[in-house]
């Protein structure tokens, strides 16, 4: 499969089935981050950043005082495809990491991106 090619709603419904903080509207793929403060959002945006550029694939970012929206669409085709789906995972699982229970890291104090 061409890696610029068109996902079907089959294939988006069944990302959005498994990360449902992720909607599909307008023909984007996107999710509102929320977080503590202004610091945080930077962290968050220049996190989002460093993972777009090194995959080669770049989001619309929307950035408030404590939120962060992302929207993925592959501009070259106007369509949601397995660039945006894998960004939009890696995202996901980086930006919503925290330590385990067990962990010798202690986490952050306060209530972190969500």
């Amino acid at each position: 499969m061409s890696e610029d090619q068109a996902l079907t709603e089959a294939e988006i419904q069944e990302f959005l089935n498994t990360y449902s903080n992720w909607e599909l509207r307008d023909g984007w793929i996107r999710r509102k981050y929320g977080t503590p403060g202004w610091a945080h959002t930077l962290m968050l945006v220049n996190t989002i950043g460093y993972l777009a550029e090194a995959g080669n694939h770049h989001p619309d970012l929307s950035v408030g005082y404590a939120a962060v929206t992302v929207k993925l669409q592959t501009h070259k085709v106007h369509a949601i495809t397995g660039k945006d789906i894998s960004l939009a995972k890696k995202i996901e699982e980086t930006v919503l990491w925290q330590p385990e229970a067990d962990s010798a890291l202690d986490g952050y104090p306060k209530k972190w991106v969500h």
